[in-house]
């Protein structure tokens, strides 16, 4: 099948392409263009595990060979399946999924995801943490942040805090705490081009290029900064350009005698079944004198002061109540107040103070009247076991709910979970035999 949207290149894209694969090669570079553009999805195994998903899985999947969780799949609109609300999958194009396992995360260590939006990245790291350590996501643009924000939710991630913040202010926070951190650069986008996304090629340029150089030198330095000694770093992009690549990689070492390059991988489209991609793994060796403001030694782990419970009493008592009725657990986790919502943080949080937080950890509900209602990303956090009372929904009933639409049921009055398969889609509250319906109205299927 060949690809009918084929995008038109810029002419200083495709001879500089052209020098450096020659002419053989770049004439297979040009050939990929025709085929179709790969598309992907991502096994959340917090919820489901792989051999279970491909039991039920409504795609045909090809396995991705770098990510153990990660299949291809033909199917252009994978988001409108009930599976992917209840976040069982993540949508992700083949290649992105390269960088995440070269940074080796591990159950409770501390991660940076620094450049973490959408979320595709944040979520798979989520998964390499098992719910354990500290995972930290952090998006400067405040519309993309918000998007991150709700998909660390859907996957029912517990142990991330989402920053809306500009990388160089958290330098000063987080100096020398965190063991992994990856930088998903901001690019100029040229392994994009084969899925002819209008902006990448319409804001290319050589000098775009250069300015994306320096703005990635920049945000590696930073990330540079809050890495402990023996941490590693993982640099990635999706663009071809050496000046953000290879160039980038070489530069970082020469000028940081800290860090060592361990490898460093090109993914192009005419050699894998992907889009373009970029990545580079560093480790730490040492810690520098100093800091790059000319102060004090670094800041070493474990100096960050924990954030201590500041719920009241009264709202302690009204959750426990609400679980006791309704659950058949407390969740775990640090009950946190920011006005009317409730929080629970997760084991080890660092001091939330003065930072510019979307969510930590799980939005568990708010305190309405004096009672505590629960919150949808409560529910997604969940497992089906975890819920007293459970509607199972099937055929049309489940398009009735994710419309919003009320459902019926036979089991007693109070909140439940409401499911799909066995995995929670919701919430619902159940009164004479009528099911309330809690899904949010923003996040519902258009009738």
């Amino acid at each position: 099948m060949m690809n009918t949207d084929m995008p038109v290149l810029p002419e200083a894209f495709l001879a500089r392409m052209r020098g450096a694969l020659g002419e053989g090669e770049f004439a297979a570079f040009l050939q990929s263009y025709a085929r179709p553009v790969c598309r992907g999805i991502r096994v959340n195994t917090l919820k489901i595990t792989r051999e279970e998903f491909e039991k039920i899985s409504p795609f045909a999947l090809r396995p991705v060979p770098w990510e153990e969780n990660g299949f291809y799949v033909a199917e252009e609109k994978v988001g409108r399946h009930p599976y992917h609300f209840a976040g069982l999958y993540y949508s992700q194009e083949p290649s992105a999924m390269s960088a995440v396992p070269a940074l080796e995360v591990r159950p409770g260590e501390r991660v940076l995801d620094l450049c973490a939006a959408p979320g595709g990245k944040s979520t798979q790291l989520a998964q390499a943490m098992q719910g354990e350590g500290i995972l930290v996501c952090n998006e400067i643009v405040s519309s993309r942040a918000r998007i991150l924000s709700q998909n660390i939710e859907r996957l029912g991630v517990t142990n991330a805090v989402v920053l809306n913040a500009d990388p160089q202010s958290l330098v000063p926070v987080f100096r020398g705490y965190f063991d992994k951190i990856l930088v998903d650069a901001p690019c100029s986008g040229e392994g994009m081009f084969r899925k002819n996304e209008r902006e990448a090629l319409e804001n290319w340029s050589e000098e775009n290029v250069r300015m994306c150089a320096e703005r990635q030198r920049a945000i590696l330095g930073f990330a540079a900064e809050m890495l402990r000694a023996g941490g590693r770093i993982v640099y990635s992009t999706c663009t071809f350009a050496p000046a953000e690549d290879e160039e980038q990689a070489a530069d970082f070492v020469r000028t940081r005698t800290d860090f060592v390059l361990r490898r460093q991988e090109k993914l192009y489209p005419h050699k894998i079944e992907g889009e373009g991609h970029f990545y580079a793994v560093f480790d730490k060796t040492a810690e520098r004198d100093g800091n790059a403001e000319g102060g004090s030694a670094p800041r070493r782990r474990g100096a960050l002061p924990l954030q201590k419970s500041n719920a009241p009493a009264a709202v302690r008592q009204a959750f426990e109540a609400f679980c006791a009725e309704n659950l058949t657990r407390t969740p775990s986790g640090t009950l946190f107040c920011a006005g009317e919502a409730v929080y629970l943080l997760p084991e080890g949080c660092f001091s939330l103070q003065g930072l510019p937080v979307l969510r930590a950890g799980v939005r568990a509900g708010e305190m309405r009247k004096g009672r505590f209602e629960p919150s949808h990303a409560l529910a997604v956090a969940l497992q089906a076991h975890d819920f007293r009372r459970t509607v199972t929904l099937g055929g049309a009933e489940t398009e009735k709910y994710l419309r919003g639409e009320t459902l019926s049921s036979v089991a007693e009055n109070g909140w439940c979970g409401v499911l799909v398969d066995g995995h929670p889609l919701g919430w619902g509250k159940i009164a004479g035999g009528v099911v309330k319906n809690h899904f949010p109205k923003g996040l519902r299927l258009l009738k």
